[in-house]
């Protein structure tokens, strides 16, 4: 049994009291078509004017404004001076044009007001101000239904003012509102954190769409009118002809409307005689819409439902054989600062010329396909591990700075990922590099996703390693553990050390794992041979590897690439040589682990067919706020005394 049902049995076993509510409270005006005797006390709180209102915008300060439900740390105690109130009260708002639930609000200090009705405990010893407020908030949906009229809506205060409270003994009110201030404090948390993952989400998105969108040379950057099919503005009917409105059903889309969004709904009409006799003529459904026009220009959207629009609204109908129209939609969003760039005049306006004539990389549909599939459903890849980024990252602040140095280091070129990306790393290395390992497997199974493959630097697939260094005096002809040098790189040993050694170097410095690729950084540069296991030690810097990680490139995928040397040697030296650097900077393709595993087979038969004698030549990744309204519902749901 909870303490607040140990409560109800002490005190209220029987039920509660169900009073009118204007008996337990005094409220801040004296409201018309209300029986005087529905109010014994009436509080006159002075309500300020608009030019209040704007002068107290000016400076900030710790006395409240209550406007229309909402607090707002506006003004000082000197600029309200006559207006100044101070108490514990629960606001109503007079006009509301949203659901009043969310707009009921309680507040305890000094406070000016706007428009509002204000209410108060008669006697706190009987109800807590702080209970009413939370009594309210529960019947909001019927407080909703007392308000009327068109456009700003009213509340009928005789039916609010009627409404039947439960007064349960103060120890009950006490402890439900204990209750309910802690699902408010956790609510409040929780939304916190949510809206730090939405921000961070949506700069995951931005990141990864304008990442999608760029492309290699040999994708042709072209102007938007060259996928456009037709293209028309919209115009605005005469507004003092009301046959152009009155009776409207078709659809008139403003720039209002054009918000990054598809439009499926509209507040305005137009009638059919408007679109016969202006230029306001239909448009299909799915047109690219961008906003000419003022702070809205650059805005875009697409319109699901045939439509009309007004002048400043740009209206593309895309060619389906050249682009897909949601592929351009992505495109224009992500050219917002160079549209906004390019805005002219007073208004900060575009027009036709200077939308159509941006460029945007126009690859296959194929291609395009898959972009839109990717960005349509960011949330649900973003999930997938295998495809999105490793989303949690320990805590949000980590998070948040994690995307900040990402968006501020990271470095490419068409779609390479390349190696410079770890300046200015933070304190703890090994963490940040954990970090970094993640993203870039994230971004290359994106890049594979999208586009098949991943170009991709040596330096991203692993770091180049090579065993410690071992001295000619610490080798001998005969020995433990074969050591190989250039001379028997790939044949037999000609030199040996010990098994103290070896295992000494082997457990404090790199050394290769069985399946490792061995390379040759001198003499035969980059002869390659795979790492068996067995025990054996290499000459530093003369051979080296790739510490690869098999979840980006297989160990036999890269065998196979090294046969086509794509790094650049060193030739300035007295001898040629291949540095880190040189393999670290080396590009190969790497498509997804399903396609190298199906390429190395096929090249391991072609392998084993030239090579293998006996078979040759001859011979394929809304619960808590559900939660708290039910236990705020249940608390406040009580058995009327009989």
């Amino acid at each position: 049994m909870s303490k607040l049902d140990e409560l109800i049995k002490e005190y209220c076993p029987d039920g509660v009291n169900m009073v009118p509510l204007w008996s337990v409270t005094a409220w801040d005006k004296r409201f018309n078509a209300v029986d005087k005797s529905m109010q014994s006390k009436v509080y006159k709180y002075p309500v300020l004017l608009a030019k209040d209102l704007f002068a107290m915008q000016q400076e900030k300060g710790d006395v409240f404004l209550l406007s229309t439900g909402i607090e707002t740390g506006w003004t000082t105690e000197n600029i309200a001076g006559d207006y100044l109130c101070e108490g514990e009260v629960v606001t109503l708002p007079w006009g509301k044009s949203s659901p009043v639930k969310g707009l009921i609000k309680y507040y305890n200090g000094k406070f000016v007001t706007g428009d509002n009705r204000i209410a108060t405990s008669l006697d706190t010893k009987k109800l807590l101000n702080k209970y009413l407020y939370y009594w309210m908030v529960n019947q909001g949906d019927v407080i909703d239904t007392f308000y009327r009229g068109s456009g700003i809506k009213h509340p009928s205060m005789f039916n609010v003012l009627t409404m039947k409270i439960a007064v349960p003994p103060l120890e009950v009110q006490r402890e439900i509102v204990r209750v309910l201030d802690s699902f408010t404090l956790l609510t409040a948390e929780l939304t916190a954190e949510l809206t730090a993952e939405l921000t961070a989400r949506k700069k995951q998105y931005d990141f990864y769409r304008d990442k999608l969108l760029t492309f290699e040379s040999d994708i042709p950057l072209l102007p938007i009118k060259e996928v456009v099919k037709k293209r028309c503005a919209g115009a605005t009917p005469a507004k003092g002809n009301s046959e152009y409105y009155e009776g409207g059903t078709i659809p008139w889309i403003r720039t209002q409307d054009v918000r990054f969004n598809e439009i499926t709904e509209v507040d305005s009409f137009i009638t059919e005689k408007a679109v016969e006799e202006t230029a306001a003529k239909w448009i299909p459904e799915n047109c690219v819409i961008v906003a000419i026009s003022g702070a809205t220009a650059g805005r875009c959207a697409i319109n699901k439902i045939k439509a009309t629009t007004n002048q400043h609204c740009l209206n593309m109908q895309i060619d389906a054989k050249k682009a897909l129209y949601k592929y351009v939609y992505y495109c224009i969003c992500s050219k917002q600062d160079e549209l906004i760039s390019k805005k002219q005049g007073a208004r900060g306006d575009l027009n036709s010329s200077l939308i159509l004539g941006t460029k945007i990389p126009v690859p296959t549909l194929e291609i395009q396909k898959k972009i839109v599939h990717v960005l349509d459903n960011f949330e649900s890849i973003c999930a997938d591990l295998n495809i999105g980024l490793p989303a949690e990252i320990e805590a949000r602040q980590k998070q948040y700075e994690y995307y900040r140095d990402l968006l501020l280091t990271f470095a490419e070129t068409g779609n390479t990922l390349v190696t410079d990306r770890q300046t200015d790393r933070q304190t703890d290395r090994q963490t940040d590099r954990q970090t970094d390992r993640q993203t870039e497997l994230s971004e290359i199974k994106l890049l594979q996703y999208v586009f098949g493959y991943a170009q991709v630097e040596l330096g991203i697939v692993g770091k180049v390693s090579m065993c410690k260094r071992i001295m000619k005096s610490e080798t001998s002809s005969e020995g433990d553990v074969p050591f190989y040098k250039i001379g028997t790189f790939g044949k037999q040993p000609d030199a040996y050390i010990t098994r103290q050694k070896f295992e000494e170097y082997r457990n404090a410095y790199s050394y290769p794992s069985k399946g490792d690729i061995l390379i040759s950084a001198a003499g035969t540069i980059g002869r390659t041979v795979i790492y068996d296991g067995e025990d054996a030690y290499y000459q530093d810097s003369n051979i080296v590897w790739i510490a690869n990680d098999e979840n980006i490139v297989l160990n036999r995928y890269l065998f196979y690439c090294y046969q086509l040397q794509p790094w650049a040697v060193s030739t300035g030296g007295t001898i040629a040589r291949l540095y880190n650097d040189n393999i670290s900077r080396a590009k190969i393709c790497v498509p997804s682990l399903k396609e190298q595993k199906r390429i190395v087979s096929v090249l391991d038969r072609f392998d084993k067919l030239c090579n293998d004698l006996s078979t040759g030549l001859p011979a394929e990744i809304e619960a808590r706020q559900k939660q708290y309204e039910y236990y705020r519902d249940k608390l406040l749901t009580f058995k009327e005394k009989q």
